[in-house]
């Protein structure tokens, strides 16, 4: 099956049994002409374009078309209630796809505003779209990688962020205009290697012309191997092609770290962060342990202390919009961002709804809803 059901028997099998009991009853008893208000029940980015896509060929499979009334564009910004499309067409032609039509919108317009807060909010940090392994499949993985992309331009566009410059994959890098994925070393080549300075000697030697980022907190060593990889490799510390990335666990702080040493660095780069009350969530992202603020305005200072200013700070561990709004707080000197946390993370926010609006060009939707009508 194709990961975006486009035969009969998967739409069939994949869609609510009374949607098709609808169409069987519609196609006995006369057709008619409908249009439905796609909408959502929170703020979101609209990202509609795979859903209108997917039926667009649906549309041609069956020997129809469909007609869409785009109201919010791919990428502006949409109020709770507000109709993203119309879309009109045969009942007995469109009600049978409502069930997938709605998978396929609203995850991904939910995704699309977080990845755009994120972005806007850190404006002069780059991010990777990590969120592969955070994904149900295939198709999720698809659309997760669609909506950072949408969300990440509309950054460009608002505030002249750099955004989502690439992911992790092949099969979705066409999305943030790559040729391919990126990335270059797991924890699991560390181990395999059996040493943060082994596993960059060994990238360094299989791939001598790409650009290297070097995992550093396998060994709880993190500034002392970033600085051994550095010391090892000046050309590309001093030609800014070396990167070293942090992905401290939450169990433990970074080297040279503790929580009054966290209050200190932070203190000495960002105290206005420091002032006003924090929740424990806020204080954590600021000064606690694993990837804080704290930690990487460390592994800034440690770096140019030794002359290592263009050896840029990868960070990754759960950066979603509330971390990245602290980190732009304090002022985290971060130069890419690895994350998957753009994801929603309250699934009830992503569902979809489609409501018929207009039955034959009479107007007709259910009391409550009469705010959908086409205006």
């Amino acid at each position: 099956m194709d990961r975006w059901p486009l035969d009969e028997p998967d739409i069939a099998a994949w869609t609510d049994v009374y949607f098709k009991r609808t169409r069987t009853a519609v196609e006995r008893f006369g057709d008619t002409e409908v249009t439905y208000a796609v909408f959502m029940r929170r703020p979101v980015v609209s990202a509609p374009c795979l859903a209108i896509e997917w039926l667009k060929q649906i549309a041609e499979r069956r020997n129809t078309s469909f007609e869409f009334d785009l109201r919010y564009p791919e990428g502006k910004w949409v109020g709770a209630g507000e109709p993203i499309f119309y879309v009109t067409g045969r009942l007995s032609l469109l009600a049978d796809l409502e069930t997938l039509l709605l998978q396929k919108l609203g995850p991904a317009c939910v995704a699309a505003y977080n990845a755009y807060t994120m972005c806007a909010d850190l404006p002069k940090t780059a991010f990777l779209a990590m969120d592969a392994r955070h994904c149900a499949g295939a198709e999720m993985a698809e659309s997760m990688a669609y909506a950072a992309s949408v969300g990440s331009e509309r950054a460009r566009r608002k505030v002249g962020a750099v955004g989502f410059i690439g992911n992790a994959t092949d099969a979705t890098a066409h999305y943030f205009g790559q040729e391919g994925g990126m990335g270059t070393m797991p924890h699991a080549f560390i181990g395999y290697a059996g040493s943060t300075l082994r596993a960059a000697e060994m990238y360094d030697e299989t791939f001598p012309d790409e650009p290297m980022t070097v995992l550093v907190d396998y060994f709880a060593r993190e500034v002392t191997d970033a600085l051994t990889c550095c010391r090892r490799f000046p050309g590309r510390a001093g030609a800014g092609k070396l990167a070293v990335r942090i992905d401290t666990p939450g169990g433990r702080f970074i080297e040279g770290l503790d929580p009054p040493g966290s209050y200190a660095v932070v203190e000495r780069n960002a105290p206005e962060a420091l002032r006003g009350y924090r929740t424990d969530d806020e204080l954590r992202y600021l000064v606690g342990a694993g990837v804080s603020a704290a930690a990487i305005w460390r592994m800034r200072e440690c770096l140019n202390a030794e002359g290592f200013d263009k050896v840029k700070i990868v960070a990754s561990s759960g950066f979603g919009p509330a971390k990245c709004r602290l980190m732009a707080e304090a002022k985290a000197p971060v130069d890419v961002i690895g994350t998957g946390s753009y994801l929603p993370v309250k699934w009830t926010e992503t569902y979809a709804t489609a409501d018929i609006v207009d039955y034959d060009g009479a107007a007709r939707v259910k009391v409550g809803r009469e705010f959908l009508l086409r205006k």
